[in-house]
């Protein structure tokens, strides 16, 4: 294989950072502009702009919306309410990604075939614990997924060993590949698929790869886009930096590899190399992911065909998309392990879908419920769930990062550090490295792995998705993975808090711009 040459973590996050300048700069000059232009007109304009703050902000108050996230924008459109609600309108309020939304939505009219009747299947779980099909009805509702028999579903605690398997699944590519991730990046894990992807190309195999515009600055450029395109492999970037654009938020988080409508991959893991441990810029690099068979495939390869013909002029055929869709050409039986639902979250639709799940995982929890997250940004609702959960003596427990990537973000999530451990919940902080992978797990018995952090970005204003288990023999392996986690470590304490005051204080002052994290 090829050596390529790597790009370093600190350049990703610089890179993204400077994607975003210009749009700021661009905004504050056209407000300048017009604020220039306004002056002769400005007792007339002030008591008009003073209307329309008032009248805006009663409009903010009463909309539905999660509390810490609509007073911050309050507070920034109270100290400058021009440019403050000129900021909301861009990027604060959801309706501004409707354009966006309703291209995903014309594709999703156009696909010939529907995914599965769930609803005998539905009866079924009812009949075994009618609160947890209430909480895979809600998901399914709100997400427009069915609920599904999980065939097969293998769990890998580290991304090295996920990586090995997609690489097998590559190779045994007869039809299509669709990929879609947040992060591509050169380097060893992406350069040993390309060489792979190139032969299966000339082999007839159908590849498309969709990747993220802004997660991905920096890291592939239009350059290996076309690089890819002269080999064979179709490429579109989805939702493209435009200067002025409502939807500069709405990312697409997701991170799905689908082949030949057998077998998928999702998880935490990007296409990058500090995700498998080639590269170490934050000691361990904790990820986690699965791969899964059956049914299920289906709800990820409808996501990626969605995305991909809202983003591509090079349509997914109808005949490809019956191929996708259809009954599994390489099915094999196999034995019932639960139930799984697969599914992911918009930015525009009235729940937010993943956060309003875990508010229920952990209010039906009777035992335990515990997560994985690399950062920890929460809504009042959260909050107050994991709080009244502790207290009802729940074991509540929550594995974070031991070295951040983003020492800013991380000061931010020890914000909540204090109420969270005064109500009883236990966080622990993985001293090997970076904790990346996102996951919860409740009573032994149900579950979800995805690429949902639990931040405000994550669970109100990208695209994510998620997988929700129930009675799956992985979520023994799951839990078997928090619980060695965990032994490798460090457990906060109240004390912890008390000696850092501070820090603490620093930190909570940052805190107040968490929404916009």
């Amino acid at each position: 294989m090829k050596k390529i040459r790597k790009t370093s973590t600190t350049r990703i996050v610089i890179g993204r950072i400077v994607s975003i300048i210009p749009v700021i700069f661009l905004q504050g000059f056209i407000i300048f502009v017009l604020a220039k232009w306004l002056a002769p007109f400005a007792t007339f304009f002030y008591t008009i702009l003073s209307v329309l703050s008032t009248l805006f902000t009663l409009y903010l108050i009463a909309k539905k919306d999660e509390g810490a996230y609509k007073m911050l924008w309050l507070l920034v459109i109270f100290l400058a309410p021009l440019p403050g609600a000129f900021m909301y309108l861009f990027y604060g309020n959801k309706r501004t990604g409707k354009q966006l939304e309703q291209r995903i939505k014309d594709i999703n009219i156009t696909i010939p075939v529907q995914l599965n009747d769930d609803t005998e299947l539905m009866k079924t779980l009812e009949t075994e614990n009618k609160s947890v099909a209430q909480t895979f009805g809600y998901v399914k509702h709100m997400t427009g997924f069915p609920v599904l028999k999980n065939e097969t579903a293998q769990y890998y605690p580290v991304g090295e060993l996920l990586f090995e398997q997609m690489l097998t699944a590559l190779k045994e590519a007869k039809r299509y590949v669709f990929l879609e991730y947040f992060i591509i990046q050169e380097g060893v894990l992406w350069g040993s698929m390309v060489d792979i992807m190139e032969q299966k190309v000339k082999e007839g195999v159908d590849i498309r790869v969709l990747y993220d515009d802004i997660g991905s600055f920096g890291t592939f450029s239009t350059k290996n886009r076309i690089s890819l395109l002269k080999k064979g492999i179709k490429c579109e970037k989805f939702n493209p930096l435009i200067i002025i654009s409502g939807a500069l938020n709405n990312r697409d988080h997701r991170k799905i590899m689908v082949v030949d409508g057998a077998v998928a991959f999702s998880g935490g893991i990007n296409l990058a190399d500090e995700y498998i441990n080639e590269e170490h810029p934050f000691g361990h690099w904790k990820d986690i992911g699965f791969r899964i068979t059956g049914d299920a495939v289906k709800s990820y390869a409808y996501m990626f065909i969605e995305f991909w013909n809202a983003s591509s002029f090079n349509k997914i055929s109808k005949e490809l998309i019956g191929i996708s869709l259809g009954r599994n050409y390489l099915e094999r039986k196999v034995p019932f392990d639960g139930y799984v639902l697969p599914y992911y979250d918009s930015p525009n639709r009235e729940d937010a879908a993943s956060n309003n799940l875990y508010i229920d995982l952990l209010s039906q929890s009777t035992e335990y419920a515990w997560f994985y997250t690399p950062y920890l940004l929460l809504g009042d609702g959260l909050l107050d769930a994991f709080v009244r959960a502790a207290k009802k003596g729940i074991d509540v427990r929550i594995i974070m990062p031991g070295i951040p990537d983003k020492k800013v973000v991380y000061r931010m999530s020890r914000s909540y550090y204090r109420v969270l451990l005064e109500a009883g919940v236990k966080i622990y902080e993985y001293t090997p490295g970076f904790v990346h992978a996102k996951a919860s797990l409740v009573d032994d018995r149900i579950g979800s792995i995805g690429t949902v952090n639990l931040d405000y970005r994550s669970l109100y204003l990208h695209y994510e998705c998620n997988a929700l288990f129930y009675k799956a023999s992985l979520l023994e392996d799951l839990k078997n993975d928090f619980e060695e986690s965990m032994h490798v470590s460090r457990e906060r304490t109240l004390q912890d808090e008390k000696n850092e005051l501070v820090h603490n204080l620093i930190n909570n002052v940052l805190r107040i711009f968490a929404p916009l994290v």
